[in-house]
């Protein structure tokens, strides 16, 4: 995703043990967190890109709005993200 463009960056954490239900059965497994770090006019382009690579039929794919955050970070995360010229 970073080297694609979608993303500026990624935070990739785990494994974690994940406990949750499918196909009415109670389940457990690993899983990994990937917070990427995107701007809005990206975003749903990166969530389609994950759609397309991940196994699962419906990955957790979630925002978390940035209410603040230095001026310099947001314009890092646009610059980075932004189509080509």
């Amino acid at each position: 995703m970073v080297g694609e463009r979608l993303a500026a960056g990624a935070e990739i954490t785990g494994p974690a043990v994940s406990v949750f239900w499918h196909l009415g059965e109670l389940g457990e497994g690993q899983e990994w967190r990937v917070t990427f770090r995107t701007a809005a006019t990206t975003r749903d382009r990166l969530a389609g890109r994950i759609r397309e690579l991940h196994p699962w039929d419906s990955p957790e794919v979630t925002a978390t709005p940035v209410e603040w955050c230095l001026d310099t970070y947001a314009d890092w995360v646009e610059r980075t993200t932004a189509a080509p010229e």
